[in-house]
């Protein structure tokens, strides 16, 4: 039985978040479903139908994502759902072919998205191309090394986050280019960062900054909220709950820590969602006291091999031919060649003989400069065929520092 797919109309938009609603146990308040669809790009959602009842849905955001050496236009795909009543139907199968043909003829080499469930976006040709932190720290455990980096002409300054947006955006939009995975935020994005009503607080208090600036600007800033709590003895044990915290320079950033955990009747701090290459280990005295845990960031998609390829900066010299498997976008199956360096690629196709067989999934994990190369060649989810040519092509492909987007879309 087939589901015919079609864009989904803004005035469809209570059959949309009924899907939604029912895919992922999500239960939004309606200014927060307000919220969501203001962000929606409606042009860029679509959804299958059982007759004229809406049973899945998927859409993309338009982003501007840093990639290693520049910025791409990334097709950041979302809510990705199918009613429960018609799983296993064919239902995702047709709304991820219809999707990555429509990000091909909007000229996006690429697609990424944040993966509800690991084992689902495989299949499509999605690979994992960063992971994430979650940090749980105690006050008492939180001392620093004795060289952490200082700077006398910096002060912190405690402001309310909405009274100083321009600061934090103009501080943000100043980081970006740094680290491949980040994406633009537009003004709707910053919207929802900043929101600060009851329900966007789920019992954490109200959303609090901290800047560190000098008499240049704001060179850094920390968003957290304070859940605060007292045990049986009246002693306060208070978490903070940190939610972004940006800084422009090694000093800044060690300073707005000191602050988040030096804070006043707070006993614990707990970060979720930090770079896999935080700093913030390096300066922990005792790195064994932060409990971290480790999870799957962005995946990414390569919708068009060779120009994806030729988009992106290579930390090393690499000259390989890369026979390429996808079942999902035939045009990237076959043979190309990647010329590439540090001054720039070329990849296209040829007839010669391969170097390495992969799946398009294996370059999608390594395209943003984290990738699994040599752990999957361990194993056997790639071919080599020419010695160390998977060394070279994961070491050009590698990059520093490693890919971290920040923020779920």
């Amino acid at each position: 039985m087939t589901f015919p797919i079609r864009p989904v109309a803004e005035s469809e938009w209570p059959a949309l978040t009924r899907v939604l609603e029912e895919a992922f146990g999500w239960t939004p308040h309606p200014e927060q479903s307000a919220r969501f669809k203001a962000q929606t790009e409606f042009d860029r959602t679509i959804g299958a139908f059982d007759g004229d009842q809406l049973v899945g849905a998927a859409a993309a955001f338009s982003l501007s994502m840093t990639v290693p050496g520049g910025r791409l236009p990334v097709a950041g795909v979302t809510s990705v759902s199918v009613l429960p009543s018609h799983r296993r139907r064919g239902v995702l199968s047709s709304l991820m072919r219809t999707q990555l043909a429509d990000v091909r003829e909007r000229g996006e080499h690429v697609a990424a998205l944040y993966a509800s469930e690991a084992s689902i976006y495989g299949r499509y040709g999605y690979g994992r191309a960063s992971s994430e932190l979650s940090f749980h720290l105690r006050k008492p455990d939180a001392a620093f090394v004795r060289e952490w980096p200082q700077d006398p002409s910096l002060r912190l300054r405690i402001v309310k986050p909405a009274d100083v947006r321009s600061d934090l955006e103009k501080l943000f939009a100043s980081l970006v280019a740094r680290r491949p995975g980040r994406y633009e935020r537009p003004e709707l994005v910053w919207d929802a960062v900043l929101a600060d009503e009851e329900y966007d607080q789920r019992g954490a208090g109200p959303l609090r900054s901290v800047l560190a600036e000098d008499d240049g600007g704001v060179r850094g800033y920390a968003l957290f909220r304070v859940k605060t709590s007292w045990d049986a003895h009246g002693l306060p044990d208070g978490e903070l709950k940190l939610q972004e915290l940006e800084a422009a320079d090694p000093a800044a950033y060690a300073l707005l820590w000191r602050s988040v955990l030096e804070r006043d009747l707070v006993s614990r701090v707990e970060a979720g969602g930090r770079p896999a290459d935080d700093p913030l280990v390096a300066l922990l005295a005792d790195p064994r006291r932060l409990r971290a845990e480790v999870a799957d960031e962005l995946w990414v998609r390569l919708v068009d091999v060779d120009q994806a390829l030729a988009s992106r900066a290579y930390a090393a010299p690499v000259d390989v031919v890369i026979e390429v498997e996808d079942d999902v976008c035939p045009w990237n199956a076959g043979r190309r060649r990647l010329t590439a360096g540090p001054s720039g690629a070329v990849c296209g196709p040829v007839d010669d003989a391969p170097d390495v067989t992969l799946p398009v999934a294996a370059l999608g994990s390594a395209y943003l400069g984290d990738g699994q190369l040599g752990e999957l060649l361990q194993a056997g989810l790639l071919r080599e065929h020419s010695p160390s040519a998977v060394r070279a092509l994961a070491a050009a492909m590698s990059w520093s520092p490693k890919p971290w987007c920040g923020l779920t879309f």
